[in-house]
């Protein structure tokens, strides 16, 4: 079947939209007045997804997303299936709750991107916000598997509360990278800012260029971990190229944070 077309009619102002509708799993066995009529939010005013989308197409696990939708949020939201591909910039909270299917972002990504995300593969073409793969404010645990693959910078507490799946960032990262973790692995190809693995209990994360690490973090060794070789091997399938020499070499392993459990790691190139 080819994809469902969605067409922002008119370029959103004021309060976001929020849209937790679009998903392949609530598109699938739908026509195209039935799409029309899934329900959306705007401020307190409920409304229709026609109301603000021009819909092409129906019955389809894939989704295009076309015009400016950085005001609309929960794009994807708690979807299993199929597949969505939005061309520009997205709202916040896209992804969240995943537990299966693809997102494609060719734009940027708000804050909260894949937000406790428990399957499935996110791709961002640009940049993410604050809190990628992270936790809500008073959730446990943050990201519990899947894929998130940042071509370009992150902002503050990516990876906060991860309790698994995996992170990569080819640009920088802002401060408090995988804070608090309690599994997963974090792979950052750019420069990693303040507190990095603050409070992390167990886990990975792996820093490309130097970074500034707490003081409760210890050395450990230096070695060739198998597992990075096997890890930049599957991005390249997913088209994610590592910088020259990554797979070659030894990295210097700290253990910590000693703050807490002290489990978790921090690899970086020796």
């Amino acid at each position: 079947m080819p994809p469902v077309t969605l067409r922002l009619k008119e370029p959103l102002t004021g309060v976001p939209l929020e849209a937790e509708s679009i998903s392949p799993d609530l598109f699938a066995d739908r026509s195209r007045e039935e799409i029309e009529a899934l329900p959306v939010a705007w401020g307190n005013e409920a409304h229709r997804l026609g109301d603000f989308f021009q819909v092409d197409g129906e019955r389809s696990e894939e989704i295009e997303v076309e015009g400016p939708i950085g005001r609309v949020k929960w794009v994807g939201s708690a979807m299993t299936r199929g597949r969505i591909v939005v061309h520009g910039d997205v709202g916040m909270h896209a992804g969240s709750y995943m537990r299966g299917g693809e997102i494609l972002i060719e734009g940027n990504a708000a804050d909260f991107l894949g937000v406790e995300m428990e399957g499935g593969l996110i791709h961002v073409k640009g940049n993410a916000g604050h809190r990628a793969g992270a936790a809500y404010r008073g959730s446990k645990y943050g990201m519990r598997g899947g894929i998130i693959l940042i071509e370009g910078n992150v902002a503050h507490e990516v990876g906060a509360y991860m309790r698994r799946g995996l992170i990569v960032i080819t640009g920088n990262a802002e401060d408090f990278l995988g804070a608090r973790m309690a599994a997963g692995t974090i792979c950052l190809f750019g420069q990693a800012g303040l507190r990095t693995g603050g409070g992390m209990q167990k886990g990975t994360i792996v820093c490309m260029r130097p970074v500034e690490l707490l003081p409760t973090f210890a050395y450990d060794c230096t070695y060739a971990p198998v597992f990075l070789r096997i890890l930049f091997k599957g991005l390249k399938h997913l088209g994610v190229q590592t910088p020259p020499g990554a797979t070659d070499g030894s990295w210097r392993r700290y253990h910590g944070d000693l703050a807490d459990v002290g489990k978790g790691e921090i690899l970086i190139p020796a």
